[in-house]
């Protein structure tokens, strides 16, 4: 009996056993990738800390910009990487399991913090998504893993990478699997995604470091009709701050390449141009990263003005060639948005900020669900239903713009229709 019992269900019995040994190999792959890539994590985002904070101490500083985006050219071409892409060949790495070199982990972490410390404007997680990603890489290959495996292991690390600096686990894990593809996430890479990103968010608290959270006030309690017209309209103008940020982003860096074909030179120039905007906006506000700008927003407090120049300063810094991420920049202009026009159409300064904040994000990234998890984890569970709204309309009407050119949208955004399209 006990026999023909277990011959009877013989390959389920070995399917089990297969997906449990996959289970331990997964669980092991992602302890180790979120302890290498938080540890890494961690010392970037300190020295991040560092030079912003010697940067607003030292103001001469941005008088060097340029001489860093010369050491940034000659970093990458020395390390024979002069024509890397960025982001985007993370995302390629992924989709057609292309190696990533481990010089990649280096090269981002320095010539990051040189933009930072200097005064180029540039956020940090897209630089820590081709930090943890590179490292990832590597890592699968020298464990000689197959193609297969080797994506879910480049995955680990851009969550790990996130979510080590940003201190928002969940989100990490769903954008990781959630912007290469846009509409097919490889869900076996919950697991060891999930395991890299918590344990790299674990060490980064443990070393002192907080994850990123904000105090919304005044987030209406239960839904109004008033409020979500309001909401509507705030989605709607999101999707197109995030369309105008994606343009400008590709015409600025067009056309530097088209008239400075000489990166030193095109860098220099860059360089030069974000010091002249700098002395001509007369402060500090757009240079750097911009938290402690974004913070001000969220508390009701913007400058009309503020996005439009932040979305210069992103596009004239990173089109040169200096590196960093367009993330947290993707924050400021929604966030300082938000406050402005919030007001203007009966919407909390604060609340209107932080819809805009997440839905701008949302409209460049075309990531929905990351969006949504990514408003829980920062804002808290109050007003879920209109973050939710605001990001699915700045998703659906942002077009197929997007900050990076290899991503793929493999469905329609207004039908089930499958159109396995690149972004703008």
């Amino acid at each position: 009996m006990i026999r023909k019992f277990y011959k009877k269900y013989e390959d389920k019995f070995n399917r089990s056993e297969d997906n449990f040994l996959h289970f331990l190999s997964w669980m092991c792959a992602g302890l180790a990738i979120g302890g290498v890539v938080g540890l890494v994590g961690v010392a970037f985002h300190l020295l991040l800390e560092w030079a912003t904070e010697f940067r607003m101490e030292t103001p001469w500083l941005i008088w060097l910009l340029p001489l860093g985006g010369l050491a940034i050219v000659l970093a990458y071409r020395w390390a024979g990487m002069e024509k890397d892409r960025g982001t985007n060949f993370i995302l390629v790495a992924v989709r057609s399991n292309e190696p990533v070199t481990i010089k990649t982990a280096p090269l981002i972490f320095f010539s990051t913090v040189v933009t930072h410390l200097l005064g180029g404007s540039a956020g940090r997680e897209g630089a820590a998504l081709q930090l943890g990603g590179s490292i990832a890489s590597s890592i699968a290959q020298t464990w000689e893993l197959n193609e297969k495996e080797s994506r879910i292991m480049t995955m680990c690390g851009m969550a790990a990478g996130f979510s080590a600096l940003f201190g928002t686990p969940l989100t990490s894990v769903v954008f990781a699997m959630e912007v290469i593809t846009v509409g097919v996430m490889h869900y076996s890479a919950i697991v060891p995604c999930t395991v890299a990103a918590l344990v790299a968010s674990s060490i980064s608290q443990s070393m002192g470091i907080a994850p990123t959270a904000f105090t919304i006030f005044n987030v209406p309690e239960r839904i109004m009709m008033e409020t979500g017209v309001g909401v509507v309209c705030l989605g709607i103008a999101s999707a197109l701050v995030s369309i105008l940020f994606c343009i400008v982003m590709e015409h600025t860096s067009h056309t530097y390449k088209k008239h400075i074909q000489n990166p030193m030179l095109r860098v220099f120039v860059g360089g030069c141009i974000v010091i002249a905007l700098t002395y001509l906006v007369g402060c500090r506000d757009y240079n750097g990263a911009g938290m402690d700008i974004i913070t001000k927003a969220l508390n009701g407090d913007a400058k009309a003005e503020a996005f439009l120049l932040k979305i210069l300063f992103t596009a004239f810094t990173l089109g040169a060639g200096y590196k960093g991420g367009e993330i947290v920049p993707s924050f400021f202009i929604g966030a300082t948005f938000g406050c402005v026009v919030g007001p203007l159409i009966g919407l909390p300064a604060g609340f209107s900020a932080s819809l805009c904040m997440a839905a701008v994000f949302c409209g460049v990234t075309n990531c929905p669900l990351a969006s949504i998890l990514l408003c829980i984890e920062l804002f808290g569970f109050q007003g879920t239903g209109y973050y939710a709204l605001c990001c699915g309309i700045s998703y659906m009407l942002s077009g197929y713009y997007g900050l990076y050119s290899e991503q793929k949208i493999m469905y329609s955004k207004v039908q089930p229709e499958f159109i396995n399209r690149n972004v703008h």
